[in-house]
């Protein structure tokens, strides 16, 4: 059985000490180092053999546990995961604070004046101990009777992509990868993200307008956890591919269960009970790791 263990720094200088540290720990897991590839000046591969008798699953639980400890205060980033089948072929992603640096409902708040209590629910229900939908309508019911006109002011002055995620999305399309922005905000936000990072498609909630105004509410139905999940379901079958060959991305409780379902989920700088279920995390680097957690080497990027 071969794993591939990715290491991705922001600066490169610390990955041989953290090369050295994992190397010390694969011995307890019967691992032996295959091959090591770097894949870009912050991103190495290390390509292990396990011993066949071992439980796949078991390995890379055990792996990852003991990453997490001996890498504990070097900024990096670690994906571990079998080598067979690690280029995706769907990739969704969440929109607020993950393709983009921040969040688009906390933002136009502001231009209502309630940002403080708009941005107090998000972070509960970011973190899961609210319910997402209830929490929706309640913030979007503070926001009526804000003209149609700030959408795009909030848009033109406050929404800004992610360092790498245009490169990050034209390098899978580039590859065949079918890229699907899913979001639990508005489609107005995400059509406009969508076309400026090159997203196949989009989806997102739609706000209730009347006479020029939003009118607090939000159309039916409401796309949270589970639309996401079963955005991910939809398009796995529309490629007629099994669920092990997507890849999903977000930060908050609304994107846990796409990112569990996937084959490969990641949290991006991401809230705790998202952290400690994905797959892999990016908490250093840029959107790129997501390609280096892929194999693609460097060169291979469409920028």
């Amino acid at each position: 059985m071969q794993l591939a263990i990715t290491l991705v720094a922001p600066d490169p200088s610390v990955l041989p000490a953290a090369q050295e540290r994992v190397e010390l720990i694969l011995p307890a897991a019967s691992a032996v180092v295959r091959s090591r590839t770097l894949l870009g000046p912050g991103a190495l591969d290390l390509e292990i053999d396990v011993d066949l008798t071992l439980d796949a699953a078991e390995v890379i639980r055990a792996v990852r546990r003991d990453l997490d400890g001996v890498l504990a205060g070097l900024p990096v980033d670690t994906a571990v995961q079998p080598t067979a089948g690690r280029r995706k072929r769907l990739f969704l992603a969440d929109m607020d604070s993950t393709i983009i640096g921040c969040e688009c409902l906390d933002e136009l708040a502001d231009f209502a004046g309630v940002k403080a209590q708009v941005s107090a629910i998000t972070e509960r229900a970011m973190r899961g101990e609210i319910d997402f939908e209830g929490a929706l309508r309640e913030r979007v019911a503070m926001l009526e009777g804000l003209p149609i006109g700030a959408l795009q002011q909030c848009y033109d002055q406050r929404v800004q992509l992610n360092p790498g995620a245009r490169t990050l999305v034209q390098t899978l399309r580039a590859h065949g990868v079918h890229c699907v922005l899913v979001s639990g905000g508005f489609t107005f936000f995400t059509e406009r993200v969508a076309e400026a990072v090159g997203f196949h498609q989009q989806r997102a909630n739609r706000f209730v307008e009347h006479g020029g105004k939003l009118a607090g509410q939000v159309e039916d139905p409401i796309l949270g956890r589970e639309a996401k999940l079963e955005t991910l379901r939809q398009q796995a079958q529309l490629l007629e591919i099994g669920m092990g060959a997507s890849a999903a991305i977000g930060d908050g409780a609304n994107d846990l269960a796409m990112i569990e379902a996937a084959g490969l989920g990641v949290a991006y700088r991401a809230k705790p009970v998202v952290a400690a279920q994905a797959d892999a995390r990016i908490d250093h680097a840029d959107l790129t790791a997501l390609l280096y957690f892929q194999g693609y080497p460097a060169e291979s990027f469409s920028v």
